[in-house]
């Protein structure tokens, strides 16, 4: 029996070894078959991306001194820009100050203007209102007393009865 348990296992080894091998080999047609649809589809990619890249590349070609100047002339706007913006700030700044000036100029103006006329109205008033109030009281003591002298004004009588204006007010 042990001869026929070696044959049995021989066999199925030798059935193992060459169900293996067809295994492989369907594997390598498999593959074969997959990397010729790959190499066709490559082919095809080059052949339709390969024209369009050398139209971005001549365009790139075409295109790069354009870019470059138009890179150019941006950088010397920014600078001329920075430039003018940098003349604004200083006569904006410089204006601002002016300005600034003018205003302190006129407020200190405005201030002695008004002390000026603080000190007139002063010297008005010490000079014209209160003498001409202290005349006015001694023209109106000395019409008093001479229409006193000539008996002109009668005395207000003392019996209780006041003067005419005094009794229209209650």
């Amino acid at each position: 029996m042990d001869d026929n348990l070696l044959k049995f296992f021989i066999a199925a080894t030798a059935f193992a070894v060459v169900l293996q091998a067809l295994v492989l080999v369907a594997l390598y047609l498999a593959v074969r078959k997959s990397s010729a649809k790959m190499e066709a589809l490559a082919l095809e990619v080059t052949s339709r991306t390969l024209p369009t890249m050398e139209t971005v590349h001549s365009m790139l070609v075409e295109l790069r001194p354009k870019i470059e100047i138009i890179a150019t002339n941006l950088s010397d706007s920014t600078n001329l820009v920075r430039n003018q913006l940098g003349r604004i700030d200083a006569t904006l700044t410089d204006a601002l100050d002016r300005a600034r000036l003018q205003v302190i100029r006129a407020d200190e103006l405005l201030n002695r203007t008004m002390d000026k006329v603080e000190d007139t109205t002063d010297i008005v008033h010490r000079t014209v209102v209160s003498p001409l109030r202290q005349v006015n009281g001694l023209m109106a003591a000395i019409t008093t007393g001479v229409e006193v002298l000539f008996g002109q004004k009668k005395r207000p009588r003392k019996n209780g009865a006041g003067v005419p204006q005094d009794e229209m007010f209650i």
